[in-house]
């Protein structure tokens, strides 16, 4: 069967390539056409447009760069077209796929949707479009499954989530020789996750890095995203206690102390290598006065979310400063408080379902598709 996948950030192309290596598993005779990365790539199939060519962060840019976007969306259907897929398998990136979601549904396609929109967030209005557009939908996130089910009478298939997969399918990292790889000294590592686009890395590292002075006895390990190259971080490794490694995430936060982190995929992440962390972030001033004004969850970060509960100390905008970031992570080195928070992210893990996310989603699909 043909199957094309629509990807359009780092942590979709995670979870993409898990579940393209899924779905072989199940059909031997797959052909997959995609948008996503190089996890993606990877795996097989052809590769149409890369993530890092579409990522947009926050309203204010997204406006800015309106017509690459709608360019996009003018290829990509050209491009469904030729193909003639038998099923669309949207993963996350909402405002791209449920465009193409409403066209593929018109001209009779399969859609799929795989890492459901989080509508629950904000938008909820958006339910109407998920109903019409989209013939499954497989949720990741526990409390998913009520809020389209028992909210909005709309059946999912809640898969588990792919992170635990992820995790626990890598290779262990061999402590000693990455630190000698990547030239760590024996100090402790805090990890910093500023996130994957330019605009929010400027932001995020410029106070994350303002604290390392005071931490003499640990180093600050930057992760670089996939999608940048190493010259836009040189500008951020000029400080005598930071190094920089690349597209090297999970290794680092399995050896890491503490991590400070930009609210997003990765909050979850750090939770489930059981790394005590600060959640960080802050957006332009415009894109925030209007976030703040439409979405009303208690917390920015899965962690809590998931949870229903203050895990990990979260940092927005203006309380996103060095003062209050070096308070908190001093809590974070504290022995006491990295004991009850590793009890919370015991407790997290088996709220998130198991292993098996990837190839429950395969099944689901194939299956369907007979």
């Amino acid at each position: 069967m043909k199957y094309y996948i629509i990807a359009g950030e780092a942590s979709g192309d995670l979870h993409g390539s898990n579940l393209m290596k899924a779905l072989y598993q199940e059909d031997a005779s797959a052909e997959i056409r995609f948008w996503g990365g190089d996890l993606m790539q990877n795996v097989g199939g052809t590769l149409v447009k890369h993530y890092r060519d579409l990522a947009f962060m926050g309203f204010a840019e997204v406006v800015m760069n309106l017509k690459t976007i709608l360019n996009n969306i003018k290829f990509c259907k050209s491009d469904i077209e030729k193909f003639k897929p038998d099923v669309i398998i949207f993963i996350d990136y909402p405002g791209f796929n449920m465009r193409i979601a409403k066209w593929a549904k018109q001209k009779g396609i399969k859609t799929h949707y795989y890492i459901a929109p989080q509508i629950w967030a904000w938008k909820e209005n958006r339910i109407k479009a998920v109903k019409r557009d989209f013939d499954r939908l497989f949720v990741i996130l526990p409390f998913e499954k009520d809020f389209f089910e028992k909210k909005h009478h709309f059946p999912v298939d809640f898969v588990g989530h792919p992170l635990i997969d992820a995790i626990n399918n890598r290779i262990p990292t061999d402590e000693k020789a990455f630190r000698k790889e990547n030239e760590l000294d024996e100090r402790p590592v805090i990890a910093l996750l500023p996130g994957s686009r330019k605009q929010e890395i400027a932001k995020m590292l410029s106070v994350m890095l303002s604290v390392a002075d005071d931490f003499p006895t640990y180093q600050f390990v930057i992760a670089g995203a996939p999608s940048q190259e190493y010259a836009f971080y040189q500008q951020f490794l000029a400080h005598k206690n930071v190094k920089f490694i690349s597209n090297k995430t999970y290794d680092l936060l399995s050896i890491a102390t503490a991590a400070l982190v930009t609210s997003g995929t990765a909050t979850l992440e750090t939770a489930l290598f059981k790394v005590p962390e600060v959640v960080c972030y802050k957006g332009s001033w415009i894109s925030y006065q209007i976030a703040k004004r439409i979405i009303t969850l208690k917390y920015i970060s899965l962690v809590n979310l998931i949870m229903d509960e203050e895990v990990v100390t979260e940092l927005i905008q203006d309380q996103f400063n060095t003062e209050n970031l070096k308070k908190e992570l001093k809590k974070l080195l504290d022995e006491n408080h990295k004991k009850g928070l590793l009890e919370k992210y015991i407790q997290l893990e088996n709220k998130l379902g198991g292993i098996g996310a990837s190839a429950k989603t395969a099944k689901f699909i194939i299956n369907d598709l007979k």
